[in-house]
């Protein structure tokens, strides 16, 4: 099917209390989200709630002259994301059993259905239209012909979510798991998976251990306040939850730099408390290996720069090329001596970048067709 980017894609974001619709063309919104009750926990309810969402965009569009080519949105895993398969969900239970929502959907809306996880959607979305284009007009600004093409896209929230996108082509894996961080082995505690100790209930579970401060109505925003110390707590104990949820963060994060090599962008409520994140997971980044010759080297190539320092920016943008002869002649040649990555978060905000990789998905699922 041809589809450019003034096509039209309806959009959903599926939350656990609430569901938001919307219509996007050219990555911009061309409709006022419609906002309605998620009843997660009778199937025939949910899906009309999503019907419902829907169908009531289309008949605005078709108001103003607009006509949607696909539906394509972000829903939580397990899943079979290809085939549209909603797997078992502790906070969607309407879908236990697994429910193929992609193709209800098609069938109701006779429309093309795209579905995957907002981490892939949210790494999508910066690197075709947010962090990645950003980045590389900064080094073009900058006098820089250097480019970047690949990015990793972290999301610090309910979840530890990530995707990967390599030269503009998000990496989903023969079954669906490519890019999948959450589940790597956490530093702290090697019987655990990661996400433990990067998500919400992390931050909470780390403050209370810390401060013997057990309110479980606590928010990771109560504890930001506690931080910033505008809010009765541990001030100590509130800073120390978000640098370790940082901490473990970067060790996952320097194994996937390893092997993608790209820019990386951070997504996700938690970011909010980015002062604190940031610096201890650009230690992590930053650490150095010993070899048993006595030799030390980095635990990633790449030197990293935390972009939203403003003078490690100037330094990441700061790249000449340097030259050499060619062995026996006069003549010279340029290339990057420097092998450099930065770490920032997201410009676009991890919600609209979500609906710009929705978008994106869908354009290029249906101009491969």
């Amino acid at each position: 099917m041809r589809a450019n980017k003034q096509s039209v894609v309806l959009t959903l974001d599926a939350g656990g209390t609430k569901m938001v619709f919307s219509a996007l063309k050219n990555y911009e919104q061309i409709v006022n989200p419609l906002e309605l009750h998620a009843d997660t926990d009778c199937l025939d309810d949910c899906l009309n709630v999503i019907l419902t969402g829907f169908k009531t965009l289309m008949v605005e569009l078709e108001s103003i002259n607009e006509f949607p080519v696909a539906v394509s949105f972000a829903f939580p895993g397990p899943a079979d994301y290809k085939n549209g398969i909603i797997g078992d969900l502790s906070n969607y239970k309407a879908f236990r059993g697994g429910v193929a929502l992609g193709p209800y959907l098609e069938q109701e809306l006779r429309l093309p259905v795209f579905i995957n996880n907002d981490g892939n959607l949210f790494a999508y979305g910066e690197a075709l239209h947010g962090a990645l284009p950003m980045v590389n007009n900064w080094l073009i600004k900058s006098g820089c012909d250097w480019q970047y093409k690949n990015l990793i896209g972290l999301t610090f929230g309910t979840g530890f979510g990530c995707g990967v996108v390599i030269n503009n082509i998000l990496l989903t894996g023969d079954n669906g798991c490519g890019g999948d961080i959450w589940n790597f082995r956490n530093k702290k505690y090697p019987d655990k998976i990661v996400e433990e100790s990067v998500s919400i209930r992390a931050v909470k579970r780390v403050y209370a251990e810390l401060s013997e401060d057990k309110r479980s109505q606590l928010t990771p925003k109560d504890i930001f306040d506690i931080a910033e110390g505008l809010a009765l707590g541990n001030q100590l104990a509130a800073i120390r939850s978000f640098e370790e949820m940082g901490e473990m963060a970067g060790d996952a994060l320097s194994h996937m730099l390893t092997v993608v090599d790209g820019l990386v962008v951070l997504g996700g409520g938690l970011t909010g408390a980015y002062k604190y994140i940031l610096p201890s997971l650009m230690r992590e980044l930053r650490l150095q290996m010993n070899m048993f010759s006595g030799d030390r080297v980095g635990r990633i190539q790449m030197e990293v720069f935390n972009l939203m320092n403003k003078n490690e920016k100037f330094e990441f943008l700061s790249s000449k090329p340097y030259f050499t002869e060619i062995p026996y002649s006069n003549v010279k040649v340029s290339y990057l001596a420097e092998k450099k990555t930065g770490v920032l978060i997201s410009a676009l905000g991890t919600n609209h970048a979500i609906m710009c990789g929705a978008y994106a998905y869908a354009l290029s699922k249906l101009q491969s067709t």
